[in-house]
C-alpha cells in the first residue's frame, strides 16, 4: 500500500469539532464516529502544495484562474464522464452554503421544497430556517436498502405546488447511489411540474461494489437546464476545514440569479488555501483516492461481517456509496432516547442519531467509517459488549 491509512493520528486538542467531546457533552473516553470528517491525513500532493504556499508567505485576497477551472473540468471528465464548461463554475465556501443560497434565490417565503428523508439534516434546516415549507417524501426501507416512492413524490409535488427538490446523490445517510432509471424518473417528474433540482453530489467520489455515480445534470440536457449541481473536494480529500466547493450551473439565467443571491450574503472570495488544495487534489490526488476507497470499503465490509457474526440484532444497511454506514437497531426495541443512552454512555461511542435525519431515521444510527481499522475494531467490540455483554 503506497499510503498509510492505518496510521493513528492524535486529533484531540487540535480544534477538531469531531473530537470536541466536552463541547458536546460527550464522555472523554468516547470514540467519535459521527460527523463526516475522516481520521486520515490528506493526500501528500495537497500537503506539499499547501506547504509551498505557506513558504510564499503572503495570503491576500485570491481568486481562481483558467488553470483552476481546467483542473476541475479534467477531474469531472475523468472521474464522472461529465464535460463541463468553465463558465458553469461558481465557487462557494461549502455545499451547505450553496444549498441555502439556492433556496433563497429560487423560492419565496412560504413556497414548498421537497426532500427524501431520512437525509442530511441541513436539507430540512435550509428550508425551515428560510421560511419555506418543508415537504417530505419518505424513502422506503425493505430491511436491506432504500427505494424512492415515486407515486408519493409526484403526488406531493402536485398537492403542495412544490418549487424545488433537494436531491442527495450518493445519499447521506442511507448509502444509496441512485441508478440511472431512478434519476431519470425523478428528473422527468420535476420537468413535468416545473420543479428546480438542487443536487448535492458531495460524496460522488465514494462509490463501491460495481455501482457508478451519475451526475444528474449529465443525464439529459433538459435536466441540466433545471439543475444546480453542488460538488466539493472537501469530503473526498478530508479538507473540509479549508472551505471550498465547486457549484456547477449550466443554465446562464439560473447561474446569474444564484450569483446575485450569493452576493447578498456578504461572502466574497474563497480563501487561498482552499483554492490551492482543490487544484492540488484534482491534479494529483487520484491514486490516493483510489487506495482510500479500497481501504474504506474494507472498513465497511468489516463492520457488516462483524454485525452478522457477533451482533446479528443490529443490521448494516447495504452501502453503495459515501464513507458513512447506516445501522439499523430497531430489533432492540428501544426508544431513540434509550438507543442514544446505550450508544453514548454504555458503549461509549459517538455516532449520529438516526432521528436527526428525519422521522424515518428513528431506530437507526449513522457511523463514520472513515477511520483506522484498529479504531473500528475497538468501537465494534464496545458495541458488542454494550448489547450482548
Amino acid at each position: 500500500m503506497k499510503f498509510d491509512f492505518d496510521e493513528t493520528i492524535e486529533r484531540r486538542n487540535t480544534n477538531s469539532i469531531k473530537y470536541g467531546m466536552a463541547a458536546f457533552g460527550k464522555l472523554p473516553e468516547a470514540i467519535p464516529l459521527w460527523v463526516a470528517d475522516m481520521d486520515f491525513k490528506t493526500a501528500p500532493c495537497i500537503i506539499n502544495a499547501l506547504q509551498e504556499r505557506c513558504d510564499h508567505g503572503i495570503f491576500g485576497y485570491s481568486g481562481i484562474d483558467d488553470e483552476y477551472k481546467e483542473t476541475v473540468s479534467k477531474w469531472f471528465a475523468a472521474r464522472h464522464d461529465w464535460s463541463i464548461e468553465h463558465d458553469w463554475l461558481v465557487l462557494a465556501p461549502g455545499v451547505v452554503t450553496a444549498i441555502y443560497t439556492a433556496v433563497r434565490a429560487f423560492t419565496s417565503p412560504g413556497e414548498a421544497i421537497i426532500i427524501n428523508q431520512p437525509v442530511y439534516g441541513p436539507f430540512a434546516s435550509s428550508v425551515e430556517q428560510s421560511g419555506r415549507k418543508l415537504v417530505v417524501n419518505e424513502l422506503v426501507y425493505d430491511n436491506e436498502t432504500y427505494m424512492i416512492d415515486f407515486d408519493d413524490f409526484e403526488a406531493k409535488i402536485k398537492q403542495e405546488n412544490v418549487k424545488m427538490f433537494i436531491l442527495c446523490n450518493p445519499h447521506n445517510p442511507v448509502g444509496r447511489v441512485w441508478a440511472e432509471e431512478e434519476l431519470e424518473k425523478l428528473g422527468e417528474i420535476c420537468l413535468k411540474h416545473g420543479v428546480l433540482v438542487v443536487s448535492d453530489e458531495i460524496h460522488q467520489d465514494f462509490v463501491y461494489d460495481g455501482h457508478k455515480h451519475l451526475v444528474f445534470a449529465n443525464l439529459n440536457p433538459n435536466f441540466a437546464d433545471i439543475a444546480i449541481t453542488c460538488t466539493a473536494p472537501t469530503k473526498t480529500f478530508n479538507i473540509a476545514g479549508l472551505s471550498v466547493s465547486n457549484i456547477l450551473i449550466t443554465n446562464k439565467d439560473l447561474r446569474a440569479t444564484f450569483k446575485s443571491e450569493y452576493s447578498k450574503s456578504g461572502l466574497s472570495q474563497i480563501g487561498i488555501m482552499g483554492i490551492v488544495a482543490c487544484q492540488a487534489a484534482y491534479s494529483g490526488g487520484a491514486d490516493w483516492l483510489d487506495q482510500l476507497n479500497r481501504y474504506i470499503w474494507g472498513n465497511i465490509t468489516y463492520i457488516d461481517n462483524f454485525l452478522k457474526e457477533r451482533i446479528p440484532c443490529v443490521k448494516c444497511v447495504r452501502t453503495e456509496g459515501t464513507f458513512l454506514v447506516w445501522l439499523d437497531f430497531k430489533d432492540l426495541g428501544l426508544s431513540d432516547a434509550e438507543l442514544d443512552e446505550l450508544i453514548s454512555n454504555k458503549a461509549q461511542l459517538w455516532l449520529n442519531t438516526g432521528i436527526s435525519f428525519g422521522a424515518g431515521g428513528s431506530g437507526f444510527m449513522r457511523l463514520n467509517a472513515g477511520t483506522t481499522r484498529s479504531t473500528l475494531h475497538m468501537a465494534m467490540e464496545r458495541l458488542k459488549t454494550a448489547i450482548t455483554g
